[in-house]
């Protein structure tokens, strides 16, 4: 796994800033900054390894096998052996995300193997409470971990992860079918809707209104709320939040980053208290203390 700047060498990427963070008992943990040379599709490349990737910041789109979905900082995806993915940069802006690959021989050794091992791969979004425990892991990985404490912090969070992904947890994807009588191509425009939506607000400052994300994606407040909520599970307003929260958390991390009232202010809070009152909502902890726990 290459340290620096350029394209995996094992596999056909994109380029990027890569940072290994450690590689204990066959769980190899990075984090990497794509850097975008053009906006168009990669070449398709087949994964190795069982693999999550967890969104930190930026867009993108990608292709697994196929199928065409648009990923944000809230997104995360398990990859198996054999999964062939492409990725394209429709925004211009390079994501960062981080990456857990995981041997199989690892897994085979886990309790909970049987659901690594059994179905197929998974897509979806990341609640407050799974995404700081993946940034706390990271901050901690960056502090450094013996190889022994490391190994147990990464089982863990896996075990956690894999409860989020319960394939008892039914995707909104169900309560979508059931709005629109299972037409393919209903469903294909309403998918199409948010993600042009969720595109709208990440290339967004946090600022714009509903109205203004209407009219961008061509759809009146009340269709694209109604479908919105549909297609994710969650509202227009929530989505943005998280988003908006995703991003103070990364400047948050930053060793040398503004004070808090310029946080709030760049990132479109009324003020101050207004920031601490939404962090905490979406994650359980004030900024201040955030800052302490993810600063490297």
């Amino acid at each position: 796994m290459p340290e620096g700047i350029g394209s995996d060498p094992r596999r056909r990427t994109s380029p990027a800033r890569w940072r290994v963070l450690g590689h204990p008992d066959g769980i190899l943990v990075y984090q990497a900054r794509c850097i975008v040379e053009n906006h168009g599709w990669s070449a398709p490349a087949a994964e190795t390894t069982y693999k999550v990737v967890l969104g930190r910041a930026g867009v993108y789109r990608r292709r697994v096998n196929g199928r065409t979905a648009f990923a944000d900082a809230t997104s995360v995806l398990l990859l198996r052996p054999g999964d062939e993915m492409a990725v394209s940069h429709p925004l211009g802006c390079g994501d960062s995300y981080t990456c857990l690959e995981v041997d199989a021989e690892v897994l085979a050794r886990r309790p909970d193997a049987r659901r690594w091992f059994g179905g197929t791969g998974w897509a979806g979004s990341s609640d407050g409470a799974l995404d700081l425990a993946h940034r706390m892991l990271a901050a901690d990985l960056r502090r450094g971990l013996d190889h022994f404490e490391m190994a147990e912090r990464l089982h863990r969070f896996l075990g956690r992860l894999l409860g989020f992904v319960s394939p008892d947890r039914e995707s909104p994807d169900v309560d979508l079918d059931r709005a629109v009588g299972r037409r393919a191509a209903t469903l294909a425009a309403h998918r199409q809707l948010a993600d042009r939506a969720r595109e709208v607000l990440a290339a967004g400052d946090f600022s714009i209104g509903l109205e203004e994300v209407a009219r961008a994606v061509g759809a009146s407040p009340h269709h694209l709320s109604r479908v919105f909520q549909r297609v994710t599970g969650t509202s227009l307003t929530a989505w943005r939040n998280q988003l908006r929260v995703r991003a103070v958390l990364d400047t948050l991390a930053e060793s040398d980053g503004p004070p808090l009232r310029v946080v709030a202010s760049e990132y479109g809070f009324a003020d101050q208290a207004h920031l601490t009152r939404v962090v905490r909502a979406q994650v359980g902890h004030p900024p201040a203390h955030l800052r302490h726990l993810l600063t490297a």
